[in-house]
């Protein structure tokens, strides 16, 4: 599961605003799909720039993430890489091209989760936007967490013992 950070939520927004506002999509090619247009979002490389990497590595993205290789030295990697930096998981990566994550699904309503379709792009938009509706109220109860511990640290002793 991914680990909540502000930038993954904005990086999750933004790609949804983008394809919400008409950004060029089409499920079958890696630069302008699911996973394509939040790499877009966060590597700030064009479709056709990521396309071209991804070229290199035959396959679709669940295969170029299954292939993923750190040291390897391909753009592609670096493409994963970027994204893995941002808090998302190999799991995160195969589950937003099918829109899969059970916990993102689990907060849709149920007629409206069986309905979801992995390549229409209001379904992409709107798993976007609830993946990051829920990574963000996770980040307000770890800040809650935080502040709760807050009080407790600012009474320790400054200085020495």
């Amino acid at each position: 599961m991914a680990r909540p950070t502000p930038e993954l939520v904005e990086a999750l927004r933004a790609t949804a605003r983008r394809l919400a506002r008409g950004a060029h999509y089409s499920w079958g090619h890696p630069g302008c799909c699911n996973l394509g247009h939040l790499a877009q979002t966060v590597t700030r490389l064009s479709r056709a720039e990521i396309i071209a990497a991804a070229s290199v590595r035959p396959g679709d993205w669940g295969e170029i993430v299954a292939e993923h290789c750190p040291s390897s030295g391909l753009p592609i990697d670096w493409v994963v890489d970027r994204l893995l930096a941002l808090g998302l998981t190999r799991q995160d990566l195969a589950h937003l091209e099918d829109l899969s994550d059970p916990s993102v699904r689990a907060r849709f309503p149920l007629e409206r989760r069986d309905a979801l379709v992995r390549n229409r792009r209001e379904d992409v938009v709107d798993y976007l936007l609830t993946w990051a509706n829920g990574l963000a109220e996770a980040l307000g109860s770890e800040a809650t967490l935080a502040s709760r511990a807050a009080p407790e640290a600012a009474t320790l002793p400054v200085g020495g013992a």
